[in-house]
């Protein structure tokens, strides 16, 4: 047994027919605008679509993270004008994660959401780096990188707190509902 739904990858967990659960992925875009300068390291916030689709993913599973992935990418690429796009990596991570929650043992050590956050981080990062590279649009090497690394580094650093808590409210919506 998974989180939300039964063990197959396509069910639907039971985070999306929570329209309130769903609707906390509204905050990403805003706090991508507007995010508070202690959280930022060398001035690049974290990827609140990382912190916020983790969870959704592990407990609502791989066909929800997919969706989730695909609806903060398109939200998030309207915000920038750009060729490069965070839609394919937020659907790739969503339901990666979503396997790992509905297949192994819970996600329970705040380490462990640490390095997930850190490598989706780093995924997302760089698919836009190479995306840009190969429109003809490639930044400052040393400017890429440097956002690259510090936002990788504080979504890592803040996924256990975060994520933690996210990942505790939505298993018991999830136990509670199914």
């Amino acid at each position: 047994g998974g989180l939300g739904a039964g063990g197959d990858p396509l069910t639907l967990g039971v985070l999306h027919r929570q329209s309130w659960c769903g609707a906390t992925g509204l905050a990403v875009p805003l706090l991508t605008l507007v995010s508070p300068a202690f959280l930022k390291i060398a001035g690049v916030a974290p990827s609140w679509a990382v912190l916020w689709l983790l969870p959704w993913a592990l407990v609502d599973g791989p066909a929800s993270g997919a969706i989730a992935g695909l609806c903060l990418g398109l939200v998030l690429d309207g915000l920038h004008l750009g060729l490069a796009s965070e839609v394919p990596v937020l659907m790739l991570l969503g339901w990666w994660w979503g396997r790992i929650g509905r297949r192994g043992v819970p996600i329970e050590r705040s380490y462990n959401l640490g390095l997930l956050a850190l490598l989706g981080a780093l995924l997302l990062g760089a698919s836009v780096l190479l995306q840009l590279r190969w429109s003809g649009q490639w930044p400052l090497l040393e400017a890429g990188l440097h956002t690259l690394v510090a936002q990788s580094l504080i979504t890592g650093l803040l996924a256990p707190v975060l994520c933690s808590l996210i990942l505790l409210r939505w298993r018991r919506i999830a136990d509670r509902r199914s």
